[in-house]
């Protein structure tokens, strides 16, 4: 990104090694090294590794927040925002999910966090739990309680899930965009 701050530098930096790398594999030199700075002046702005990470998790969850107001669509629980849920329409689901998918996927640092809990799910306890509350069970049961049934749910995000893998190795990603329009043109009829 043009005109980060060191700080946001050093979330990018972060979350991009800890996608390749792996989370317990970066060590803050790795990170300082690749903002390019030296690792004392790292903990000027984050106090460990941990800290970084934390901080990747709060730019995440205020984006996806974000993402759901911007799209009409409620950011809590049906159970705690009832009304919201029922005045979200399918046009509002059908515009966030592109939207969440371009978003997974082109953004650097949300794609870059997705590979990240894609890999770490397997070798942390709670890298696992990330991994299905942003692009697991978390997606489904939003999508289930938009829909008012966990089938229908499944029916609507299973291929849109199933996407992210075939967009990180389609050599066309217009054609991964094109195959969930299609996805979703036919979930709207």
């Amino acid at each position: 990104m043009k005109n980060e701050t060191t700080k946001q530098r050093i979330l990018t930096e972060a979350v991009k090694l800890f996608s390749k790398e792996g989370y317990e594999a970066v060590s803050v030199d790795q990170i300082a090294k690749a903002v390019g700075i030296k690792a004392p002046s790292l903990y000027k702005h984050y106090k460990s590794k941990r800290d970084i990470f934390d901080s990747i998790l709060r730019v995440m969850e205020q984006r996806d927040g974000e993402n759901a107001i911007a799209c009409s669509l409620p950011e809590g629980t049906a159970e705690v925002m009832p009304e919201a849920y029922e005045r979200s329409s399918i046009e509002d689901l059908i515009t966030f999910s592109k939207q969440q998918f371009r978003y997974w996927t082109e953004d650097a640092f949300a794609s870059a966090f997705r590979k990240m809990l894609t890999v770490e799910q397997y070798r942390s306890e709670e890298m696992n739990g990330l991994y299905h509350q942003y692009l697991g069970a978390g997606p489904l049961n939003y999508v289930a309680d938009l829909l008012g049934s966990q089938a229908e749910a499944l029916t609507f995000y299973g291929p849109m899930y199933l996407l992210y893998s075939v967009y990180d190795d389609a050599e066309d990603k217009a054609s991964v965009f094109a195959l969930l329009d299609a996805h979703l043109e036919r979930w709207r009829r």
